[in-house]
């Protein structure tokens, strides 16, 4: 169950090209708009895309705002308990981009006066069904009495976990777990300059709230877990490319509740919210994490940036890899022997994308197309040598004398293949093409082939 102060992010995308006439100001020629679930809504959201049954408990207006946030967060199966107000509008964050750039955000928002009954009222009516709650505070006015909803949660022996705002931390006295980030922790506790003296006010404030845990996200320096009863962790950061540390805090709070939920340690669960939040800050705006981008996440970083994979690997790294909008490619073939006329090729195929997926044949189907004495390398030898290659991403090995049914599973962006087909003749062409994509049809660097090299061996004998 999650509580708290619920807004609707609206974007709007655009391009700019020119300075208004009228001011000193860019013209943004808005091209397409977005609402997303913000705040508590968000937190929701991220719960439920990990598969969790939610239950959603905020204050909203009488608007058509608040239709649309009821809307969005059905479509994720959220259980929304609203207390709608005449007297004041849902929050609603509009933001204006041009060319990955925020350029103004515009907020619509009134304090929400005393929700406090309200919100008790509805989460003692859901309590006895909920296995863990999260209060997302953003300083909006829902949780003004938050001190009342974490005695219900402990009352009904219910782990409450709070993401705070403002410097008043006593009021979240009693929590199961705070997930400040360090500027609003050193806002309440001092400066803290070293990593020991974060460790030694952690601690203190702790024991001073009467927490069970803490957890301090430091952006670029990752994570800080401390427990009452367990030595201090630092979690390094996951992420390496950041878009958007918009809603960051949210992932990283549902994620940990998620796994508690699961009957997860505190550690594991922060282990997975440092992965989760190294995926959303990759993403524009507000966003969650799904299942498959965790998993893909938490693989050795070498096999989710190249190297030999099973069918069921690669499409979870494809599910992540189009969620960071990446274009797919994808080629196949037996790749008996590897000459310069392949690696020209694959060359090229990936420069059509953003990552290069080689499905190969196996050694059965290798000899049914080629014949006696093929192949003349084993599967394992022939993937490897291709996953050693800097264009390719991934090597997937596929058992039927075509890929159609793979490349159908897949379903790349683009389809490449060499030689003289027709792009509607090519295996899974027809599907690729008919779900939007394109199949291009590249020509094999003359002079080199696996059966010439294999003539001039014989010869050689």
């Amino acid at each position: 169950m999650v509580a708290g102060d619920i807004m609707l992010d609206r974007y709007l995308f655009g391009v700019t090209s020119r300075i208004s006439p009228e001011a000193p100001v860019p013209v943004v020629h808005v091209r397409e708009s977005n609402d997303r679930p913000g705040g508590a809504a968000n937190v929701a959201v991220n719960l439920a895309t990990l598969g969790v049954s939610t239950t959603l408990i905020g204050i909203v207006g009488r608007d058509e705002e608040a239709v649309t946030l009821r809307n969005l967060l059905g479509k994720s199966g959220i259980d929304c308990r609203f207390s709608e107000s005449n007297e004041w509008p849902t929050i609603t964050k509009t933001r204006v981009l041009s060319r990955s750039q925020q350029l103004i955000r515009l907020d619509r928002e009134e304090p929400c006066g005393d929700a406090g009954q309200s919100l008790a009222d509805s989460l003692a009516s859901v309590l006895a069904d909920t296995d863990i709650v999260v209060l997302s505070d953003y300083g909006k006015g829902a949780l003004t009495d938050v001190s009342r909803l974490i005695a219900l949660c402990r009352k009904a022996n219910v782990p409450v976990l709070v993401d705070p705002k403002g410097t008043n931390f006593a009021k979240y006295s009693g929590a199961s777990l705070i997930t400040p980030n360090q500027s609003e922790f050193e806002a309440v506790a001092g400066d803290c300059p070293t990593d020991a003296i974060l460790v030694e006010q952690g601690q203190k404030m702790l024991r001073d709230l009467k927490l069970d845990s803490l957890l301090i996200t430091r952006s670029e320096k990752g994570m800080l877990l401390i427990e009452a009863d367990a030595e201090p962790v630092f979690l390094s950061t996951q992420a390496r490319e950041v878009y958007d540390v918009t809603g960051a805090g949210d992932t990283v709070i549902a994620t940990i509740a998620a796994a508690l939920a699961s009957k997860e340690k505190l550690l594991s669960a922060s282990i997975l919210a440092n992965l989760a939040a190294g995926v959303v800050v990759r993403k524009i705006g507000v966003a969650s994490v799904s299942p498959a981008e965790l998993d893909a996440a938490a693989k050795p970083q070498d096999l989710a940036d190249a190297g030999v994979v099973s069918e069921i690997e690669l499409l979870t790294l494809v599910d992540a890899a189009r969620n960071r909008g990446e274009r797919i490619v994808m080629t196949n073939g037996c790749f008996d022997i590897l000459h310069p006329g392949h690696v020209a090729y694959l060359k090229e195929a990936a420069s059509l994308g953003d990552r290069l997926i080689v499905a190969v044949n196996d050694n059965e189907s290798v000899h049914r197309l080629k014949g006696n004495g093929r192949p003349i390398n084993e599967l394992q030898d022939r993937m490897a040598v291709l996953s050693g290659l800097a264009s390719v991403d991934w090597v997937v090995p596929f058992s039927e004398d075509t890929p159609a049914r793979l490349i159908q599973d897949v379903m790349p962006h683009i389809l490449v293949k060499g030689g003289d087909y027709r792009p509607e003749d090519v295996a899974g062409g027809r599907d690729v093409i008919a779900n939007g994509g394109q199949v291009r049809i590249l020509s094999f660097k003359h002079g080199h082939s696996s059966s010439q090299i294999i003539d001039k061996l014989g010869r050689a004998k």
